[in-house]
């Protein structure tokens, strides 16, 4: 069963699987501010930051602020086998993260692209991993094509350089 790993102030961590979160009775939502009604109490939380693609969060929940990471069973997958699933070691270049298969190209040579578009998406281990574009700009070339099978570390797309 798929489980999400909740990381709050690297002092405290827990598990949710899906079947937790669905039992979550959620009461008024209302731009970053939630009233939530869970095992007969009353938390009143505000979403104060949120970092979306490194899945970091700080919230205030009943007047105290913490800082929340959030784990998906991808992320966890990645840690345990010791990968890492950060962009490329240079903002110039998309490395594949793992070995796996290429199931979409989203960008050709020339395409202008915004930073977090979407531009390829990678399977590994029956796991979907969709890379993002670490910066605005134009691509230079794109060395994969849909179906092919990458080694960790190869060079999938390549950004023209900024001057």
């Amino acid at each position: 069963m798929e489980s999400y790993r909740i990381s709050v102030d690297e002092n405290y961590e827990f598990q949710l699987s899906a079947k937790d979160i669905e039992k979550i009775d959620q009461a008024e939502l209302s731009a970053q501010k939630i009233h939530l009604l869970h095992n007969n109490k009353s938390f009143a939380i505000e979403l104060l930051k949120s970092d979306f693609v490194d899945k970091k969060y700080s919230v205030k929940i009943n007047g105290n602020t913490y800082e929340v990471n959030i784990a998906t069973p991808l992320d966890q997958l990645i840690k345990e086998m010791g990968l890492s699933l950060g962009n490329a070691s240079v903002e110039d270049e998309i490395h594949a993260p793992m070995p796996g298969i290429i199931l979409e190209v989203n960008v050709s040579k020339g395409d202008e692209v915004k930073k977090d578009d979407f531009l390829c998406v990678l399977e590994a281990m029956k796991m979907e991993n969709t890379l993002t574009a670490p910066r605005d700009g134009v691509i230079k070339s794109v060395n994969i094509v849909k179906g092919e099978t990458v080694d960790k570390g190869k060079l999938l797309i390549e950004f023209e350089k900024n001057d």
